[in-house]
């Protein structure tokens, strides 16, 4: 399928980027055309959070509404006529605004006034669901408030809508890791033309994925984190995958094979490569469906979407490419080759031999050091973001502080308590919930359109973010509801963020097994049919498992406790499993190249130590600039003004620096060293079981006796 499908494009060239590229420009404009309808929800059937929803939805038939926060302060205090009849007159134009139902007095509304006279807020209810609240408008909004802002007085927003409509538009992220990535690839080629092959990949990949991932949400429930996340794995992936083919196509013409054997031997070798690493990555995000997590399939949907595109544009695009610029890439590739002082390679056939002579040595200090970085993550906490993670500088993260020092901590993130029973049951929750010494107040209950349910929020002693939150929350859903319940005969459920953060947390600590079976089983089932071992997929989990719970363990540092200055709080929910979908599948790239080439040596010599020095000496140079590329496109994610993308590129920047420099140039040799000949081996009973997946040409196959292979 490969020869068939990289043949036709090599022969047609001219046709075959024509083709792409229309189709990049009609999924474009289609796109554009219609736009995006992406939907961000966290729903958890059966939990109590997820109940506390359907239940309002089942029994407030008008729809839900959201509001704004306009949050008011001053030293001297608000009291004074002048600056009530200036926050009098800029509520007034407010309520004028569109989308603005009603706009509530702080000094008339119970509860809206600090006790010390210096803090008010404001609810403005708006006449639509946040969905269709353009973002224009909540920033209409936040201008108009802020612009009485003098004098001693403060305004500020807050709420969902107003963190949204803060957000960056991004793309400077994007474009400095592209820039990065092409300063590696020309330092690695020697010619702006061959780096820029991989790199023009990857981004008519990305592209048309991009088209395709707005049509579908359409269809498909898709967040709107999806497109930034696709796009930090898209260039990542994109540009390796091509730069692997690239990679060998360039080292074939280096020992002399004309430009269209050099094709195909590339395409018949890394093609197979990326190909099978691409169905890895793959295996794991869809692994993410075994957990049953609405919020994630969308994610993990476009991510696959975005993989399988580049691993088309790897076999279809880029031989098109290199047979339209051959003539051109070969020179360069030859000028750059003459000018290099070093035999290719020495220097990683130093590092294998070095290795090898003491692979004790550097096995254990490379695993006490990724066991080290592990260590953190087992204090992980999952969260969801709020206002108190957004920078210092916006209204949304102002106005949170001003709320919790006016307030109280825990005024920012109430829990959501709902009764469905008797007014009498919700009046002794009220009471209850009162005498909590873990609750600083409770509104009193508040009956729902149609009087069978009530509502009431409670708000905690300390900050939605708190450790001590989730424990009160897990107190009273433990505790204190049943016994009531069970007096009452009313039933009780405590919604809201913390709440809900809780929930993700347990579902997933709950289904996370399933998940990981599932992944790694399959991914080692197809390391076992490609390299006819039984040992080298244990030792791929293995070695993959620990950079993912070394990456977890940065992340972990960084933002749970602060290092380097990051603010602190909990990691959002999904960040883990989504880093252990993607890092497991990446990391498999990396051993199916370096494996595959290690497999090709040994079979084609039967030596066990030269084969290992010959596929790192062919393929650590690739390897090490395929990694720099993917950690400064991941890496430039840190300049993101969104913390789940810092989190995101911070997680899988160290996942692969750990994976390409320590684990598979180091650790992996040691072991293979260790295991000698027997790293090959295999039942034969269990080879007669397993399907043959060949990622080697014919001609490098059936060269080592069969008793090696199975004694």
């Amino acid at each position: 399928m490969i020869q068939r499908l990289a043949g036709w494009a090599m022969r047609r060239a001219g046709l075959a980027v024509t083709l792409w590229l229309v189709a990049l420009i009609v999924v474009t404009a289609g796109a554009t055309l219609i736009g995006s309808a992406y939907k961000n929800t966290n729903s958890l059937p059966g939990t109590d959070s997820q109940r506390v929803i359907d239940i309002f939805r089942e029994h407030q038939p008008q729809g839900a509404t959201d509001s704004v926060q306009i949050v008011l302060y001053d030293e001297s205090g608000l009291a004074t006529s002048s600056t009530k009849t200036r926050i009098a007159g800029m509520l007034a134009k407010v309520g004028e605004l569109p989308h603005v139902a009603t706009v509530a007095d702080p000094f008339t509304a119970k509860g809206s006034l600090s006790t010390d006279g210096k803090t008010a807020y404001a609810t403005v209810d708006l006449d639509v669901a946040a969905a269709d609240m353009p973002a224009e408008d909540v920033r209409t909004i936040i201008h108009k408030a802020q612009g009485i802002a003098s004098d001693g007085l403060q305004v500020e927003l807050g709420g969902d809508l107003v963190r949204s409509a803060e957000e960056s538009a991004g793309g400077a992220s994007e474009g400095a890791g592209i820039l990065a990535a092409l300063v590696i690839l020309v330092f690695l080629f020697g010619s702006l033309l061959a780096a820029s092959l991989p790199l023009l990949t990857a981004v008519f990949a990305v592209g048309g994925t991009l088209g395709l991932l707005v049509i579908a949400s359409h269809v498909f429930t898709i967040p709107s984190y999806t497109a930034p996340v696709m796009m930090l794995v898209g260039f990542g992936v994109g540009i390796d995958y091509a730069l692997l083919i690239f990679s060998r196509y360039r080292g074939e013409l280096l020992k002399g094979a004309d430009r269209a054997k050099a094709g195909r031997i590339a395409l018949d070798t890394a093609g197979r490569s990326v190909l099978f690493a691409g169905c890895t990555v793959v295996i794991a995000l869809l692994g993410l469906l075994a957990l049953g997590l609405g919020s994630l399939q969308g994610l993990a949907l476009g991510v696959t979407v975005t993989v399988l595109m580049t691993m088309l544009a790897a076999v279809s695009l880029l031989p098109a490419l290199l047979t339209l610029f051959g003539k051109r890439i070969e020179r360069s590739i030859r000028k750059h080759a003459a000018k290099s002082r070093r035999h290719p390679g020495d220097g990683w056939r130093k590092l294998a031999t070095a290795v090898q002579r003491g692979p004790w040595v550097p096995l254990v200090l490379g695993t006490v050091a990724l066991v080290a970085l592990c260590l953190p993550a087992l204090d992980l906490r999952l969260g969801f973001a709020d206002a108190s993670t957004d920078a210092p500088a916006k209204t949304s993260r102002k106005a949170y502080d001003l709320l919790a020092d006016g307030f109280g901590p825990g005024f920012n993130g109430p829990l959501i308590v709902m009764s469905q029973g008797t007014p009498d049951a919700a009046k002794e929750l009220n009471t209850l919930l009162a005498k909590d010494p873990g609750i600083a107040g409770v509104t009193p209950p508040q009956l729902l359109a149609d009087g069978k349910v009530a509502t009431m929020l409670a708000f905690p002693t300390s900050g939605p973010q708190d450790k001590e939150t989730s424990d009160l929350v897990q107190r009273l859903r433990d505790k204190t509801l049943p016994s009531l319940a069970d007096q009452t005969k009313a039933t009780y459920l405590i919604g809201g963020s913390t709440a809900a953060a809780d929930d993700f947390a347990s579902a997933v600590s709950k289904r996370l097994p399933i998940f990981v079976l599932v992944v790694v089983g399959l991914s080692a089932l197809l390391l076992m049919a490609v390299f006819r071992s039984l040992l080298i997929p244990l030792k791929a989990a293995l070695l993959n498992l620990l950079s993912i719970g070394a990456s977890l363990g940065v992340i972990t540092l960084v933002f749970q406790h602060g290092w380097f200055g990051a603010q602190q709080g909990p990691i959002e929910a999904f960040v883990p499993v989504m880093i252990f979908a993607i890092v497991f599948g990446l990391s498999m790239d990396y051993e199916v190249f370096l494996v595959s080439r290690i497999h090709e040596e040994w079979r084609r010599t039967g030596d066990a130590m030269e084969a290992v020095r010959e596929g790192l000496a062919n393929t650590g140079s690739v390897i090490t600039a395929a990694a720099a590329i993917m950690i400064v496109v991941f890496g430039a994610f840190l300049l993101s003004p969104d913390r789940m993308l810092n989190q995101f590129g911070l997680g899988l920047a160290v996942a692969v620096l750990l994976d390409a420099l320590l684990i598979r140039c180091v650790i992996v040799p040691a072991v293979l060293r260790l295991m000698g000949a027997r790293a090959w081996w295999l039942p034969r009973w269990l080879d007669r079981l397993l399907p043959v997946i060949a990622l080697e040409r014919e001609e490098t196959a059936d060269v080592v006796p069969a008793e090696l292979v199975h004694s």
